[in-house]
């Protein structure tokens, strides 16, 4: 997935996130139909959390290179 999709699906997972807790707090919901809202926000959060700590781990390969000459292209699937 390429870091502008993996940007886009990020959002696309916060906003169906906050869809979600919008629903749960509604109390509209069945208990069933609650539990697969649970189910699915614990799964989109840890992708979020997933595509966060991919981010934070780019942002300190380049603070340790900070002269700019010798930055490196972050590879998640190299540096995870």
């Amino acid at each position: 997935m390429s870091r502008k999709t993996s940007a886009r699906h990020f959002e696309d997972n916060i906003n169906e996130l906050d869809n979600l807790v919008v629903q749960l707090e509604s109390n509209q919901l069945s208990l069933e139909d609650a539990l697969k809202a649970f189910e699915k926000g614990v799964k989109l959060s840890q992708e979020c959390q997933l595509v966060l700590t991919q981010a934070e781990q780019k942002v300190q390969i380049l603070l340790e290179k900070q002269d700019g000459e010798h930055l490196e292209p972050f590879d998640p699937e190299v540096n995870s």
